[in-house]
């Protein structure tokens, strides 16, 4: 009964809230001319509508529940001056503005928004032009990053901000966003509990998206291509990556995904195709890599090292120059049932699966990881030989690292 009453309470506060609620308008012609001015005089949980125009203002403090909604997309202007917007409310949803020349500080991150400390919170339908950071949370949580455009022109990265970072964080969605010319698309710090969808992170100078210390996040349906990297994610744990495309990360320290000092992590329906290397794994254990597909990657994996009890099943390895580099001859991962281009086997009993094993890393491989120069005899007969007698015979790579059942036709799912 006691629940009862306090929810009908509860309720009756807010649609008394709702009631009192009023709309403030900001035009050139209006009473108010500025949007600073509209949330001074404006009461909680009102509304601010900006209407077209350009507002030459920066500085903007938001301490109050409010609707900030912009019509036909104004354009807030900071000139070069400093941080644009800051949220300090919980409550706050911004909607709908083209924010361009947020301040360049190598003392203060400065962003065209900023939320500190507060939740239930929605940046939405924003583009954001020449920016040092574009959206930056710090101790904030419960929040949505919705369809915003974000745009730099990041040279270097010692001298310029990511698209969307979060520090501190927690319980964050970030969806439909595309971000390019930054230096990190989206970068996570210490946070948890994180759903990045469906957003377009290209052209970036470091990661298309970084994970430091973050446990418990996914991120699926987006796609990461023509960064410096594709991916970064470590020091980190319960990481789920679904249904990513992480294409065209191409360079001579590029990958699409790296993985360093991660655990207990899930990798399924992604599409590496066209990078370097399409996954760098150091330090990682008891990683589920599932359905994934592998396309004309210089390397599809490399493996550098403390890699333990990782499993990889059904995945689709297509026309990479390598399948799988690997620096040491201990092996206690599991390949299986996974499809490679450059299986020669056959299949006797005509059930689908290899008669004969499949040994992904090759003696050339091995090689090229200690003289890069010897890449130039790729496709070489010379190389061919030297294959064929580490598979006969295995010397320099792990002799138990094999796919028993090899697919003989690509996995579709």
């Amino acid at each position: 009964m006691k629940k009862i009453i306090v929810s009908l309470v509860v309720v009756f506060c807010a649609s008394i809230l709702n009631v009192k609620a009023e709309t403030i308008e900001v035009c050139a012609t209006c009473n108010i001319t500025s949007i600073k001015e509209a949330i001074v005089i404006a009461k909680d949980f009102d509304t601010i509508v900006v209407k077209k125009g350009t507002y030459k203002e920066y500085n903007i403090i938001i301490d109050k529940p409010l609707t900030l909604i912009g019509e036909n997309y104004p354009v807030i202007d900071g000139e070069n001056k400093g941080e644009i917007i800051t949220i300090h409310s919980d409550n706050v949803t911004v909607d709908g503005f083209h924010i361009i020349n947020v301040g360049t500080s190598y003392i203060e991150d400065y962003a065209a928004i900023r939320v500190v400390k507060s939740k239930n919170f929605i940046i939405q339908n924003l583009k954001l032009e020449n920016l040092f950071f574009g959206i930056y949370l710090e101790k904030a949580k419960e929040g949505k990053i919705l369809n915003n455009t974000i745009l730099g022109d990041a040279i270097q990265e010692y001298n310029s901000g990511n698209g969307i970072q979060l520090w501190y964080s927690k319980n964050i969605d970030i969806e439909n966003n595309y971000v390019q010319g930054v230096r990190d698309g989206i970068y996570l710090e210490f946070s948890d509990f994180c759903n990045i969808i469906n957003n377009v992170s290209t052209g970036n100078i470091r990661y298309g998206l970084h994970f430091m210390f973050s446990n418990n996040d996914i991120y699926q349906d987006n796609t990461f291509e023509k960064n410096g990297a594709g991916v970064a994610v470590m020091f980190s744990k319960k990481i789920k990556m679904y249904n990513n495309i992480f294409k065209k990360n191409w360079g001579s320290a590029s990958y699409g995904l790296l993985l360093k000092e991660i655990n207990d992590a899930e990798i399924i329906g992604n599409t590496f195709e066209e990078n370097t290397i399409g996954i760098n794994i150091e330090g990682t254990n008891r990683i589920n890599y599932k359905n994934n597909d592998f396309i004309r990657n210089g390397w599809a994996m490399k493996v550098r090292g403390a890699c333990y009890t990782n499993t990889f099943f059904e995945n689709n390895f297509l026309y990479n120059s390598f399948d799988l580099s690997y620096n040491s001859k201990l092996n206690d991962n599991i390949f299986d049932n996974n499809y490679w281009s450059n299986y020669t086997g056959y299949d006797l009993d005509k059930n689908g699966i290899g008669d004969v094993p499949y040994r992904p890393v090759k003696l050339f491989s091995y090689i090229v990881n200690r003289t890069p120069e010897t890449i130039i005899l790729l496709r070489s007969l010379f190389i061919d030989i030297i294959d064929f007698s580490e598979k006969v015979s295995p010397v320099f790579t792990p002799d138990n690292l094999l796919d028993n059942n090899p697919s003989i036709k690509k996995i579709e799912w």
